[in-house]
């Protein structure tokens, strides 16, 4: 049961009120924020609430049982506050928001935390941008556990795989040499390198206006000097020449890939024995044979 302190309660059992919400922002990379839709800034719990973010929220309902009740925040840019091409780059996607009720005549001994919820679908529209709120009841109807097919179902490198990428010729750094398009960049520094190496890999940026953002790799190919990268999705925001990336090797997840490529068919998280779903619904034929032999070499 929520208990509310003595003034906000005896507040709240008045004629009027002087109450506003503020939203804390708490992004995957650790950066916390605050936002108010009051005119002016609070703080209070440890963090800043600015009010000049024209943040704003919408109508909420709740319900009883297992459904998973959404809002949404709308807000515009602002150089203090969010700016477009972090919320472009996905750095606010599944990022924790805490929404309180607050007294702003006396926010830091009367506020409330209503729920905690996080960001979900983000859309935008000229200077301003509208995100959906999500209770955590939503991760209810997300698929859990494992999933049983012929293609591994880890991640390149992680603690399940255990492909040790540091190792020679798995990741390579460079610098952003030319840009070609939003999804097609010149980069030097990967010679010796041949076609498709980094195929179903990853691109970093380290340094420039997209440090930190992990992009997917459709394939590479060597042309005059450099090394052309393109991309599954185009950029939101383009580099800069000159902006520093690191480039590590996909897998396309097949257990022929995992022991030739990575000779790592000990730790290959699939079941390529299992059979298909053309095998499973045939029928026997006088031309098959059926001799017990395995399905799979």
């Amino acid at each position: 049961m929520r208990e509310i302190a003595s003034a906000l309660a005896a507040h709240l059992s008045g004629d009027a009120t002087t109450l506003c919400r503020a939203w804390r922002v708490t992004r995957r990379d650790g950066q916390m924020m605050g936002f108010t839709e009051h005119d002016r800034n609070l703080a209070f719990a440890g963090t800043d609430f600015l009010a000049a973010s024209g943040f704003a929220g919408t109508e909420a309902r709740e319900a009883n049982g297992m459904a998973a009740p959404g809002a949404e925040v709308t807000g515009g840019f602002s150089s203090e506050a969010i700016r477009e091409e972090d919320l472009a780059a996905g750095r606010y996607d599944g990022a924790r928001v805490e929404v309180f009720s607050v007294n702003w005549q006396d926010p830091e001994g009367q506020h409330l935390l209503l729920k905690v919820q996080e960001i979900g679908e983000v859309s935008r529209a000229g200077g301003a941008f509208n995100a959906e709120l999500r209770s955590f009841a939503h991760r209810l109807s997300q698929e859990q556990g494992r999933v049983f097919g012929r293609r591994c179902d880890a991640s390149l490198g992680d603690g399940r795989c255990r492909v040790d990428l540091s190792a020679s010729g798995r990741r390579a750094t460079g610098t952003v040499a030319a840009l070609e398009g939003r999804d097609r960049i010149l980069v030097s520094g990967l010679d010796g390198f041949e076609d498709g190496h980094f195929r179903l890999g990853t691109l970093r940026f380290d340094t420039g206006a997209n440090q930190g953002l992990t992009v997917e790799i459709d394939g590479n190919a060597a042309v005059s000097g450099a090394t052309r990268l393109t991309l599954w999705l185009p950029l939101e925001s383009p580099p800069a020449v000159g902006d520093g990336v690191t480039v590590t090797v996909g897998c396309d997840k097949g257990f022929s890939t995992c022991r030739e490529r990575f000779a790592n068919a000990v730790n290959f998280r699939g079941f390529p024995h299992m059979p298909g779903s053309d095998f499973a619904y045939s029928y026997v034929k006088g031309e098959s044979t059926h001799d017990g032999a395995p399905l799979f070499e």
